[in-house]
C-alpha cells in the first residue's frame, strides 16, 4: 500500500487523485490583497516578538512558552486552530502529538506537507487544563492572529474546530452551519474553509469524510486563485 493510499484510507477515502499538482507552489502573490486589521506594525520579527513577550492577560502566568505559529511564511494555505495544548507549550510549536499527526496526514493528503504551510492558533498561550479561552483573552490576543494573517496573506485560511471558527470569523454560528461552505475573512473577503478539529476527529471518527470534503473545498478554492 503506497503511503497516499494509507493516508487516504486513514481519512475514510478510497481514491482521489491531484489533478492539478502544480497549485501548490509556494508563494503568495499580490499583497495588496491582505486582510486589514488593528496590528502593531508591518514587520513579522517584532509582531513576534511583542507576542513572545506579551503579559496582557493571565495566562502569561500559567503558560511554560509562547506558541507564535510554525511554518512557511510565503504558504498559500494557513492553518487556524483553536489554541495550544499541553504538547505544543511544552515544545512551543503548534499542532504536535496525536492532533498534529492527523493533521498532518490531512494535509499530505490533498499534497501539501507540514513545511509548505503555515500553522498557528487563534490564542498563543496555553489556557489551563486546555479549557476553552476565556473572552479576554481572545480579545487581547486577536491582534496577533490579525497581525499573521495580514503579513502572510494566505490564498486559503483552512479553520478547525469551532472555538477557532467562531473566532477567527466573529461569529457565534455552530460549526455545523460554517462548514461545507466557503466563509471569508477581513476586509479583503479572503477564502476561509472550515473543518473539524483533528482532536475532533480522534474521538468521532466517522466525520472524518466531512473533514475530507472539507479539504477538498479548500484545494477547488485555492486551485481557483493559482
Amino acid at each position: 500500500m503506497s503511503n497516499q493510499t494509507w493516508l487516504l484510507k486513514e481519512l475514510g477515502v478510497e481514491r482521489w487523485f491531484v489533478r492539478h499538482p502544480e497549485m501548490f507552489s509556494a508563494g503568495v502573490d499580490g499583497q495588496d490583497d491582505v486582510p486589514e486589521g488593528h496590528v502593531m506594525n508591518d514587520d513579522w520579527n517584532e509582531v513576534q516578538q511583542e507576542a513572545l513577550s506579551c503579559t496582557a492577560c493571565s495566562l502569561s502566568e500559567t503558560r511554560t512558552q509562547v506558541v507564535f505559529g510554525v511554518g512557511n511564511q510565503q504558504a498559500d494555505w494557513v492553518v487556524v486552530g483553536e489554541a495550544p495544548g499541553k504538547d505544543e507549550d511544552l515544545q512551543g510549536e503548534p499542532f504536535v502529538g496525536r492532533a498534529g499527526k492527523l493533521l498532518n496526514q490531512m494535509l499530505l493528503a490533498v499534497g501539501l506537507s507540514r513545511d509548505r504551510v503555515y500553522i498557528c492558533n487563534t490564542l498563543k498561550c496555553r489556557p489551563p487544563k486546555n479549557r476553552d479561552p476565556q473572552p479576554d483573552e481572545i480579545s487581547h490576543c486577536r491582534h496577533f492572529l490579525d497581525a499573521q494573517m495580514r503579513l502572510l496573506a494566505p490564498k486559503v485560511i483552512l479553520v478547525v474546530g469551532r472555538i477557532a471558527a467562531q473566532t477567527l470569523l466573529q461569529t457565534q454560528t455552530p460549526i455545523g452551519q460554517l462548514r461545507g461552505k466557503l466563509q471569508h475573512y477581513g476586509a479583503q473577503k479572503v477564502p476561509v474553509v472550515v473543518t473539524y478539529h483533528p482532536a475532533y476527529l480522534l474521538r468521532s471518527p466517522k466525520s472524518k469524510r466531512a473533514a475530507w470534503q472539507d479539504l477538498q473545498l479548500a484545494y477547488r478554492v485555492a486551485k481557483d486563485l493559482a
